[in-house]
């Protein structure tokens, strides 16, 4: 049984399930469903904080969520993760084609642009680049009742299958379809990481065992004397004291995790992986920076 948070996408949750064969929508499924098509609905799950503790305590129930990319996490997931759990683990990624439309009554031209907040997330760039303001509506939002607040000269994003009767493309509107895929996660509850055979994307957080200076230095040599390649490092304030480390990187097979994980635990180094994501190359990567150094 699948399930996704009330702030996502349905449409593009239920086609990375779909595409991606996650139980619940793969063909021949003995998982029951909880809603009427899976295919293009799942079960609503709350909010993050409420669909990641739904997933810790339901046995066969997992959630479909928005990863940012299996190479540089989203924050705010890679915070509910680290708050959650210690179960939760995010097992598997695929990028779906983004299913975003921007569409008007024919004829219509400007106005407010009406848009969720996964549309948000999504667009927001792309819709501002090309001068407007856009209204944010919740998820849940009927279509309908967007419509209406639209009124006769204004537009709506939306995924495609949910474009409303008559509505068009709005000159400009194909700017949507020319973003990067959009790349979710299966989170699941699970006592121990998958067993990968090749290499998989790894998101480990720890905490230093104490905040004394070079804690982190030393912490980072474990993962450099491991031979991982570190892709993400981002610090977040801890209730406890000391910050917490968030970490992505490329292992090249499970035995170097064991390794970096006995590792450690030797020198009483907290930690917990988040993620482990089988699969060589997870492209296209993020989005590139084009850094301006001091005296360049």
């Amino acid at each position: 049984m699948l399930g996704r948070t009330a702030r996502e996408s349905s449409a593009h949750a239920a086609l990375a399930a779909h595409d991606a064969g996650w139980s619940g929508v793969a063909a021949g499924s003995p998982v029951p469903s909880a809603v009427s098509d899976e295919t293009e609905e799942l079960l609503d799950l709350g909010t993050t904080s409420q669909a990641l503790e739904t997933v810790a305590s339901i046995d066969d129930l997992a959630a479909v969520v928005h990863l940012g990319h299996p190479e540089q996490p989203a924050p705010m997931l890679e915070q509910a993760l680290l708050a959650g759990a210690p179960t939760l683990l995010v097992t598997a990624a695929v990028p779906v084609r983004p299913q975003w439309v921007w569409v008007a009554p024919p004829g219509v031209v400007g106005g407010q642009v009406v848009v969720d907040e996964a549309g948000m997330r999504d667009c927001a760039d792309t819709l501002r680049s090309v001068g407007v303001s856009p209204r944010l509506v919740p998820t849940a939002t009927p279509v309908e009742e967007r419509a209406a607040l639209a009124g006769d000269h204004g537009s709506l994003v939306v995924e495609r299958s949910r474009v409303p009767a008559g509505w068009v493309e709005v000159p400009g509107g194909e700017r949507l379809a020319e973003q990067g895929p959009v790349w979710y996660g299966l989170l699941e509850s699970a006592d121990a990481w998958p067993r990968f055979g090749g290499s998989a994307q790894v998101w480990l957080a720890f905490g230093p065992s104490d905040d004394h200076r070079g804690s982190l230095r030393e912490t980072l040599g474990v993962l450099a004397d491991a031979g991982v390649d570190l892709q993400h490092l981002r610090s977040h304030p801890s209730a406890f004291g000391p910050h917490v480390f968030l970490t992505s990187f490329r292992c090249p097979r499970v035995t170097v995790l064991d390794a970096l994980v006995a590792e450690l635990d030797a020198r009483s180094v907290a930690h917990r992986t988040l993620a482990v994501l089988p699969g060589e190359r997870f492209e296209p990567g993020p989005d590139a920076l084009t850094p301006r150094w001091a005296g360049a």
